[in-house]
């Protein structure tokens, strides 16, 4: 059967092969094995289950307790021409009940369920009317007590499963499952532990950091505004947090929605949506937000304070860059979120796990404050003994220079000490750079010997100064009504001259992305197809198909068909227009040229015949035929054919380049690239005489970039 799982994966899918354990899972269940899939988040789980129910008869039955990722998958499925629908408690009773009667009549491939539905017999006496070949178990962790997540309406799964009249092949989904949960996984869903894929918890576009020591909000104001373009979603320990920094940004004019249990159905929705179609570009939110949420250009994910442990933080985090482009996870620490964490577990009301939670909070501790690489950390706390460095995490990548910060550590401790311990962080900053404030007077401090030690620095300067001695734990905060400075144990040994402090430069803020005026234009496109079909942008199109676009240009359907994402489905629905904006771009813009087309990726091999018209123009060239003369003789236009050189040349395929660039002319392009760079073809054209097109400059750059 697993024959018909390429062709299916290029048609509706509109990718070439398989990722990392997608065939191994699908070969799996397609031969009738209980399974269990261990993927990082965005490593393509969905395809696992998806593909099999376009082969099996009957109806596959999602189980995932994720109401918004149920719709937006379902939309992603209805758009690329596979019919499916979900059940949950989002739907009237009514609507539900139509579907699970068109259910019984076959009406779809696939049919998504919250697993509450499970503790309804009637539910369970209409699931035995159906044919389900297979259960797909999603967020498989939430069956496990020893999971971040358990929710007990999963153990009803095993029940449901072994009522229905056939027995399916069950597969169970995770993205964060320790040894222990997985487990638990196998035993609860009569998994054989052999049947078992993993493919590495490594999320290799994405990178992670740990901003410390440094003013969190002042940092973030920066971030956002340097990413206005981008999505990303915020997490804050609590609902008061997300209100005062969504009240914050909005005042800042940048373009934030919000979400947490506080807030009534109506207004959660409300937010989700405007996030989803891109009509806000920030989401703040507690971790009620995004465990289904399938948006997949998600550029960035910040924590705003410390969260509770690893799972959920690997989870949330990895809500970024599901598409495959880069993008970042960043920890905005201070110590004494430790405090707000231990105080929402003592809040807890299953008080058999707090032991476990506060150890889990304890290495969420130690993943802020190691210096070694913090991806490695995090895949070894998931159990993988075989790790290296990622080389492109906060601590892999940080060149900031050191500098000794004794003197003014202990000028900072000296004034906290005179000051009696009792006062915060902006009086201790006022008092120490001469303030004249009120409170400063009416209290004496302006007596005290450190009093305007530090008037050199500003007041700003200084309190992020205190904030950076704090996440030393030099300098702690006492709890009350109002949070107070004491010095620590440690702190006094710095006093004394017992030990030195060294503090690193300010990280500083740089673009998740890359700008790309095609890029932006196809995004708009995107953007108003979605709005007429009403569906969130990502469903038509992810970022890494539009960037594969702008790398590919295609002009024609069958250029189209090349692009990763692109199936035969949505080249009939959504091409025409796609491929007139590109056409009209590379008209107004001939000079433009991407990263990309330096270093593509290897393109497609095509399930369909109807991809190969490349390779005739190949054989015509190897013939001896100019571009003009294959152009002529094929029909088609020049760029055209210059395009599928320039595709079979990515292909390693035997293209001539002296045909392509004549010899007269690179002398010329070798020292107009010395001279301009590589990176945009207008500043190169502009060097050379009129005759050198800019094919011949991409086929230059292209062949000079390999050859490298």
């Amino acid at each position: 059967m697993f024959e018909k799982a390429q062709p299916l994966l290029q048609s509706y899918f509109g990718y070439s092969s398989f990722r990392k354990g997608q065939e191994q899972a699908i070969r799996s269940v397609l031969t009738g094995r209980n399974t269990i899939c261990v993927m990082p988040t965005g490593g393509g789980k969905s395809i696992c289950y998806q593909i099999p129910a376009l082969i099996l008869p009957g109806t596959t039955i999602v189980i995932s307790p994720l109401i918004s990722l149920m719709k937006d998958q379902v939309d992603t499925l209805v758009q690329a021409g596979i019919p499916a629908a979900y059940i949950n408690s989002s739907l009237s009773f009514n609507v539900a009940n139509d579907r699970m009667q068109a259910a019984k009549l076959g009406s779809y491939k696939l049919l998504y369920i919250a697993p509450e539905r499970l503790e309804s017999q009637e539910f369970l006496e209409d699931l035995k009317q159906m044919e389900i070949p297979m259960v797909a178990v999603d967020e498989a962790h939430c069956i496990s007590q020893w999971g971040h997540d358990f929710r007990p309406s999963y153990r009803q799964i095993q029940r449901m499963i072994q009522m229905l009249p056939q027995t399916p092949s069950v597969l169970a989904l995770t993205a964060t499952a320790t040894p222990r949960v997985r487990e638990d996984i196998c035993s609860l869903l009569d998994i054989d532990e052999s049947n078992t894929i993993i493919t590495g918890f490594e999320r290799e576009n994405l990178s992670f950091s740990v901003i410390k020591g440094q003013d969190r909000i002042k940092f973030l104001l920066d971030y956002l505004k340097k990413n206005e373009r981008e999505s990303g979603i915020i997490y804050a320990a609590t609902r008061k947090n997300v209100d005062q920094l969504y009240e914050r940004l909005k005042k800042e004019k940048i373009n934030a929605a919000r979400y947490h249990a506080g807030m009534n159905d109506e207004e959660r929705s409300r937010e989700q949506e405007r996030f989803l179609t891109d009509q806000a570009s920030v989401m703040v939110a507690t971790s009620a937000f995004g465990m289904g949420i399938d948006k997949s250009n998600i550029r960035y994910c910040i924590h705003l304070q410390l969260p509770k442990n690893m799972e959920s933080y690997y989870q949330e985090a990895g809500r970024a860059g599901r598409d495959g482009l880069k993008s970042e996870c960043i920890v905005l620490y201070s110590p004494q979120d430790v405090q707000i964490q231990r105080f929402l577990i003592d809040q807890s009301s299953d008080r058999s796990r707090m032991t476990k939670e506060l150890e889990k909070l304890q290495q969420m501790v130690d993943y802020c404050h190691t210096e070694s690489c913090l991806q490695e950390f995090i895949l070894k706390y998931f159990g993988e003994t075989e790790t290296n460095p990622c080389g492109r995490c906060g601590n892999c990548t940080d060149s900031r220079t050191t500098m000794d910060v004794t003197k003014e550590a202990q000028m900072v401790m000296s004034c906290v000490i005179r000051m009696g311990q009792r006062f915060g962080k902006t009086l201790t900053a006022q008092v120490l750079t001469g303030s004249k404030n009120k409170k400063v007077t009416e209290l004496g401090f302006n007596r005290l010997s450190t009093y305007g030690i530090m008037k050199d620095r500003g007041a700003k300067d200084v309190s992020d100064f205190i904030e950076f001695l704090i996440s030393q734990e030099l300098i702690g905060i006492e709890q009350g009504t109002y949070p107070t400075l004491f010095v620590s144990s440690k702190g006094k040994d710095i006093i004394l001259g017992k030990t030195q402090v060294f503090r690193r430069e300010t990280v500083k803020v740089e673009q998740v992305a890359k700008s790309d005026p095609l890029f932006e234009a196809l995004r708009e496109v995107r953007k108003q197809i979605a709005a007429q079909e009403n569906v969130p942008p990502f469903v038509i199109f992810s970022d890494a198909a539009l960037k594969d676009m702008c790398a590919k240009l295609p002009k024609t359907n069958e250029e189209f068909l090349q692009v990763s994402g692109v199936g035969e489905h949505k080249l009939q629905k959504y091409g025409l227009q796609f491929i007139q904006a590109i056409r009209d771009f590379s008209e107004a813009h001939p000079e433009y040229h991407t990263e990309l087309e330096v270093e593509p990726e290897a393109p497609k091999k095509q399930a369909k015949p109807v991809g190969d018209s490349h390779l005739e123009t190949l054989s015509l060239h190897q013939n001896g035929l100019d571009i003009n003369e294959i152009a002529e003789k094929r029909n088609l236009a020049v760029s055209t054919v210059e395009n599928h050189l320039l595709q079979c040349a990515r292909e390693g395929l035997g293209v001539d380049f002296s045909k392509l660039v004549p010899d007269t002319y690179i002398p010329l392009l070798e020292k107009a690239v010395e001279e301009a760079g590589r990176e945009r073809l207008k500043p190169i054209k502009e060097l050379l005489p009129e005759e050198v097109s800019y094919f011949m400059i991409k086929a230059y750059v292209y062949y000079i970039s390999k050859k490298q």
